[in-house]
């Protein structure tokens, strides 16, 4: 398998930051940064890789928190996400102050993501898939020849994601999971942004939000 990640947990809400990087030329990237950036460099310096870019799911702050810091620090592009969660970006020492967090830099994206868009590390492509419904500009990164997905707080292993919050919708989530995350295949695997991997066909039979989808 080409592409290879490391997952490391940060922030008080156990947020799952992924280093994804492609084994044949070492270079990386970052998915959600949400904090504790002395920690997620630690990880790159050990895995021997370059940091080359930011990847964005969303915009809570628990994911987004550390990304303007880390992107002027490194000198690091930001890609994504999708331009629905640029009212998240606005809000994030809003959020900052809301959930005690360190304050938040705010940015601007590199690049924005849009549904069957591309990103590349290294050798590796992923394809992007827009997935709202927790925020309105979730996306998803999909590597379909490594079997894996990185889906941010769109789908957990036995849950979902939460739509009480601003711009949420539940029947906008179940959308996207039966209509963009299904046809991954069963026997994809994903990384979800809290708590452990699963995969898809796992959570079409058993998980309880979704029986019957």
């Amino acid at each position: 398998m080409p592409l290879h990640y490391r997952t490391v947990a940060v922030t008080p809400f156990q947020q799952n930051a992924s280093i994804v990087y492609c084994e044949a030329t070492r270079q990386a990237a970052v998915i959600d940064p949400g904090g504790e950036l002395p920690r997620l460099l630690a990880a790159v310096d050990e895995l021997g890789v370059t940091l080359g870019q930011i990847w964005l799911t969303h915009a809570h702050i628990d994911h987004a928190g550390g990304a303007g810091a880390l992107a002027r620090e490194q000198d690091l592009p930001i890609v994504g996400p999708h331009p629905g969660d640029q009212f998240w970006i606005d809000a994030l020492a809003a959020q900052s102050r809301q959930f005690g967090f360190p304050p938040a830099e705010g940015f601007t994206p590199t690049r924005w993501l849009a549904d069957g868009d591309q990103v590349s590390v290294g050798e590796c492509v992923l394809d992007v898939r827009h997935c709202p419904g927790h925020t309105p500009g979730h996306v998803v990164f999909h590597s379909a020849q490594a079997r894996r997905a990185f889906v941010g707080d769109v789908l957990f292993a036995g849950s979902i994601g939460r739509t009480d919050f601003p711009g949420g919708d539940f029947d906008t989530l179940i959308a996207s999971i039966t209509q963009r995350l299904w046809p991954m295949g069963d026997d994809t695997v994903f990384i979800p942004g809290h708590g452990p991997e699963s995969s898809f066909g796992r959570e079409r039979r058993f998980n309880p939000y979704l029986q019957g989808s």
